[in-house]
């Protein structure tokens, strides 16, 4: 049932960006295996082999450690409506800090709102559907909108507070490479 590409087909790409909600998996040598649930307009397929992930503000920065340890990701999209698919991505990523030079252009392409903490730009190794057979029907109502608040509430340098008082390390220790001062 499971068909790998080299690449995203343009089917692929457009119903991407459909998808409401999306999950991140990232894992390092050691410790804890990270999986997320992503929403909002976070998320930009640029080309056959490249994505572009904003990440928000959260209460961990398990991603970011993770790859620096060992760089691999792997995001995934299930049909919550419609016909039943999975569709996994797998690559490595560049972690983009607000800092860096090139954060001014993945706001280009994704704006960062209060509470961007980075961007990752995935290089997709392998593409992968699977059948979504078991995966539920469920419909969307709308994003959540209490993190943008919590965000718009604390303001861009409490923000960069938080970031440095629960962002600069992961639950198992290692370091997430946030900048001291951004």
């Amino acid at each position: 049932m499971a068909e790998q590409f080299s690449a995203f087909t343009d089917e692929q790409a457009k119903w991407i960006e459909k998808q409401p909600m999306f999950f991140v998996a990232t894992a390092a040598r050691d410790g804890r295996v990270n999986l997320s649930p992503k929403g909002q307009t976070s998320l930009k397929v640029i080309d056959g082999n490249t994505l572009l992930w904003m990440n928000l503000t959260g209460s961990g920065n398990e991603t970011a450690a993770h790859l620096l340890d060992v760089n691999r990701i792997t995001l995934m999209w299930c049909a919550f409506e419609g016909p039943p698919q999975i569709l996994r991505a797998y690559g490595t990523a560049t972690i983009i800090h607000p800092n860096d030079e090139q954060w001014a252009s993945c706001t280009e392409v994704i704006p960062a709102p209060v509470g961007a903490r980075q961007y990752f730009s995935v290089a997709v190794e392998m593409v992968q559907t699977s059948c979504g057979y078991a995966v539920p029907l469920m419909a969307f109502e709308e994003e959540r909108k209490v993190l943008t608040m919590w965000s718009e509430k604390r303001g861009q340098s409490g923000i960069e507070e938080y970031w440095q008082e629960k962002n600069r390390v992961s639950i198992d220790g290692f370091p997430t490479g946030m900048p001291e001062n951004s």
